[in-house]
């Protein structure tokens, strides 16, 4: 019988921890990597996005404006905007911090960007201070005045707002990016 010494158990169970640490940091970091591809690509995906992407060439396939123009020119952005750019760049900043042990097992902080951080970078090309991504869930003003019209005075080059209204139409609203981080929010904890 060959008795092992108790600080050489000692060495192995804690090699043998930092060896489950960084397994599990592994396979939560490969986890973590996948769902945030997901969120982004169902981002990217969005009728809006892809509207948005488009251009002021785009047709209304996310249904907000009832085919009367493109969100692009309602909105007014200048034709060479990339409007989708910011939110991409606050979704792709979505990490995590190992916050060590605990009672439980491994935790981990999850840096997830909230609504407000996504509208902060989302500005309406005209007024500052209101965000067009807010806008699309919860409405914009003046579809009823938008005129589809191609002159050097409009920023997109393909819509203006006429002084009297010209038709009765509502902006519909849709669910778009609170939707989508309260979604993967609970993907990610589901994952800690």
């Amino acid at each position: 019988m060959i008795r092992i010494p108790k600080s050489v158990i000692q060495k192995i169970e804690r090699k043998a921890q930092k060896t489950r640490k960084r397994d599990f940091q592994k396979v939560f970091k490969k986890r973590f990597e996948e769902t945030k591809r997901e969120m982004i690509q169902e981002f990217m995906s969005h009728p809006v996005t892809i509207e948005l992407l488009a251009g002021s060439s785009s047709s209304n396939i996310s249904g907000t404006l009832g085919g009367q123009a493109n969100l692009f020119a309602f909105i007014g952005f200048n034709a060479s905007d990339k409007p989708i750019d910011p939110i991409l760049k606050v979704l792709e900043s979505t990490s995590f911090k190992d916050a060590g042990e605990s009672n439980s097992g491994r935790r981990f902080t999850l840096l997830i960007p909230t609504s407000d951080e996504i509208f902060a970078v989302s500005p309406m090309p005209w007024a500052a201070g209101r965000s067009w991504a807010k806008g699309i869930e919860k409405g914009i003003s003046g579809l009823g005045y938008l005129l589809n019209k191609s002159t050097s005075s409009s920023r997109s080059g393909v819509a203006i707002q006429a002084d009297k209204k010209v038709r009765t139409a509502r902006f519909n609203n849709v669910q778009y990016i609170s939707a989508l981080l309260n979604k993967y929010k609970k993907k990610f904890k589901e994952m800690s």
